[in-house]
């Protein structure tokens, strides 16, 4: 189930909001998760391959199962989550606030974020940058065409300071159409009142791809601007929360170096090898020390499956190449530490 979050806008400045987050008690966000029996995740709720509902109004994509692998670790069932649509603007209060217990929203991990925010990000589930989209019509075949463009982007968001930073470090004049609702900003793009649309590069595949019929409308310029590394934030101090939501992410880069995935996980319960033991609970205490059972690891890849699999569902179909998103071992930069 999903919900929109609009409680706290415009009631808290976010660096206000910050202070008073840093200043109060840490919560213990697990035991606020088991007592209430489900985990609240703030996700976009709008962004194809990413978390959008689908026709039965089940939220599906890469950051919708981001949240489902915590579940499945804490309460042993990944459809145990609360979805919450956030904004760029009121993400963070939603955490701070206590509103949600996560965000996986295509969100930066930043050092501006981390420092001044008191959020954590405890892992990475998709590298990124800030990429530019335009109408083919337009005939601009690159980002360094763009002197005097409109250019629609969302306040609050990394991509409107990477967009300001590029244009004037290539002395190009920028005239920013600033919109805080992501549909208003897209339907924007599309009825010409802007030249050029900008965020994530992921987004703009997404964008292009929920247009179906008219997707060969739209071109994505070869420029990307700047590193975006995507991934889960949670709140600063909590960490014995951070640990598990980082280490679900890592069962599922493990899962997938392993071969393990969510249709052959119990086929692997007898198998000796030392690692696999480890993985599947049947020695060590790995979730002990999580505060977990045993077989936390494999809930999380009875939800939703290996990383792998999570990619082949949600991404794949944007036509987004894996690329850098690959495991270690395929020349990407998905590496998960050694689960023992």
């Amino acid at each position: 189930m999903f919900r929109p979050f609009a409680a706290l806008l415009g009631a808290f400045a976010t660096l206000g909001l910050a202070a008073t987050a840093q200043a109060q008690p840490t919560a213990d966000t697990v035991a606020a998760i088991r007592a209430r029996g489900e985990l609240v995740c703030g996700v976009t709720g709008v962004t194809a391959g990413f978390s959008l509902p689908d026709s039965q109004g089940v939220m599906r994509g890469l950051d919708a199962d981001g949240c489902r692998q915590v579940a499945a670790a804490i309460l042993g069932d990944g459809n145990k989550v609360r979805f919450v649509l956030t904004t760029s603007q009121n993400r963070f209060p939603a955490l701070q606030s206590g509103e949600v217990d996560m965000l996986v929203r295509n969100t930066t991990w930043t050092l501006g974020r981390e420092a001044a925010l008191g959020l954590e990000f405890a892992s990475i589930n998709f590298y990124d940058g800030t990429g530019f989209m335009v109408k083919k019509s337009l005939g601009v075949t690159s980002a360094r065409q763009l002197d005097g463009a409109s250019v629609c982007v969302q306040p609050g968001s990394t991509t409107e300071l990477n967009l300001t930073d590029y244009f004037r470090a290539n002395k190009l004049r920028l005239n920013p159409l600033v919109i805080e609702n992501l549909e208003e900003l897209r339907a924007a793009f599309i009825s010409g009142r802007c030249d050029v649309f900008t965020t994530d590069a992921s987004s703009l595949a997404a964008f292009r791809f929920s247009q179906g019929a008219n997707a060969d409308q739209y071109l994505l310029l070869p420029e990307i601007i700047s590193k975006e590394p995507l991934g889960a934030a949670v709140r600063k101090g909590d960490w014995r929360f951070f640990d598990i939501v980082r280490w679900a992410h890592f069962a599922g880069l493990t899962a997938e170096e392993m071969g393990i995935t969510q249709a052959n996980v119990m086929s692997f319960a007898d198998n000796q090898n030392p690692d696999v033991q480890r993985f599947m609970g049947r020695s060590g205490d790995l979730g002990k020390m999580l505060g977990l059972s045993p077989d936390w690891a494999v809930n999380v890849i009875k939800s939703v499956g290996n990383f792998g699999e999570m990619w082949e569902r949600s991404i794949t179909p944007l036509g987004v190449q894996r690329g850098i998103n690959n495991l270690w071992t395929k020349g990407g930069l998905q590496y998960a530490p050694p689960m023992r």
